[in-house]
């Protein structure tokens, strides 16, 4: 794996390259220390067996393994046990993964969530809500860190008390952990899943590093599902790639009147899977089981105050004081059962005092 590093951060020698250098050779170490004729009979041009050539003579392996293990990064190979076998499955699976957090790849379905950065209301609660269940439902949800409709589906995940992963299109050391804005939300991500990206140390991400980090999200799951997109964004790019890797592409509706929905509501109208909960992706998917799970653990009031909240409740913002109202309730009690429900998970504040159901 050290030399498998050391040639990773050789430009121009990505998944496809080390993968018939790897077939020829059989090892990093042999791929390193081999000759110019040596590494154009593996079947690369003379060009490009000249860079490596060239290039290597800058790179120390060894330095460049102890700076992953100073930022404590794991590299893991196609052939090492914990790869995500979802993820051999592709055409340009990376070789060479790149993991910051301890998660067993096989152990759960795993689901990606993508949408706009420019993201409504509307987008936030479902982003939430739908990631809430899938975590509680025991899958791991998959996203990209940006701001927007993929930092809610973190947190939900994160809420529900689920895995999450975020796949980055930079290196993952920790000053090119982004945007800035949810590095905090990255920490907490490593507590409860990992960082993930096939970039070596010293990437910093740009327009061109993203639809790399596209493919290893629509490679490492079962389906994607889009959540608010403009009819030309990036998330589009996810779920074109997630069809071509016999992946299932779902779409949440929206409004018809919004700019943010053209691109899902396109999805539909191309044959993409209409999602309002998380029953259809489970049972699109066959995983019927999982939903059993979550049914068992359902939440059972503790009193009629919370019985009745609960009833009230919706994914549409109910303030304060229309709960009250219709609750019948005083303001103390209404108050102190909304507070107790939303410290279980069970209910959120939005902002405003006004209240959803997760």
């Amino acid at each position: 794996m050290i030399y498998l590093n050391a040639l990773n951060k050789i430009n121009r020698v990505g998944p496809q390259k080390i993968k018939i250098l790897m077939s020829y050779f059989g090892s990093g170490e042999k791929i390193w220390n081999s000759s110019p004729s040596e590494l154009i009979s593996s079947g690369l041009s003379e060009k490009l067996s000249q860079i490596i050539v060239t290039e290597r003579i800058k790179i120390n392996p060894q330095e460049e393994w102890a700076k992953l293990e100073k930022e404590n990064i794991q590299a893991i190979s196609f052939f090492d046990k914990n790869y995500p076998a979802s993820l051999k499955e592709i055409p340009s699976a990376p070789q060479i993964l790149y993991v910051k957090g301890d998660f067993d790849f096989n152990s759960s379905p795993m689901i990606a969530i993508v949408g706009s950065r420019k993201y409504s209301s509307y987008g936030q609660q479902v982003a939430t809500s739908l990631a809430q269940d899938l975590a509680k439902a025991g899958l791991t949800v998959v996203s990209g860190l940006a701001i927007g409709i993929d930092a809610f589906a973190h947190r939900g995940a994160l809420d529900g008390g689920g895995k999450t992963l975020a796949v980055l299109g930079s290196s993952l050391e920790d000053r090119n952990i982004g945007p800035r804005v949810n590095y905090n939300l990255a920490r907490h991500i490593i507590d409860n899943g990992a960082l993930i990206s096939d970039y070596p140390l010293g990437v910093q991400a740009t327009p061109q590093t993203f639809p790399a980090r596209n493919r290893l999200m629509a490679g490492l799951t079962l389906g994607t599902v889009v959540i608010e997109a403009a009819p030309a964004s990036g998330t589009l790019i996810t779920a074109s790639m997630a069809l071509d890797f016999n992946r299932e592409v779902f779409a949440v509706p929206g409004s018809i009147f919004s700019p943010s929905s053209q691109g899902t509501n396109q999805l539909i109208k191309s044959g993409a899977k209409i999602v309002s909960g998380v029953t259809d992706i489970l049972e699109e998917l066959n995983l019927a089981k999982f939903q059993e799970k979550k049914t068992a653990r359902e939440f059972i009031p503790a009193s009629e105050e919370e019985k009745i909240i609960i009833k009230m409740l919706s994914h549409e913002p109910t303030h304060i004081d229309r709960i009250i109202k219709l609750s019948k309730m005083n303001t103390s009690s209404a108050s102190s059962t909304l507070i107790m429900l939303e410290m279980q998970g069970i209910v959120k504040d939005i902002g405003g005092q006004n209240y959803i159901s997760l």
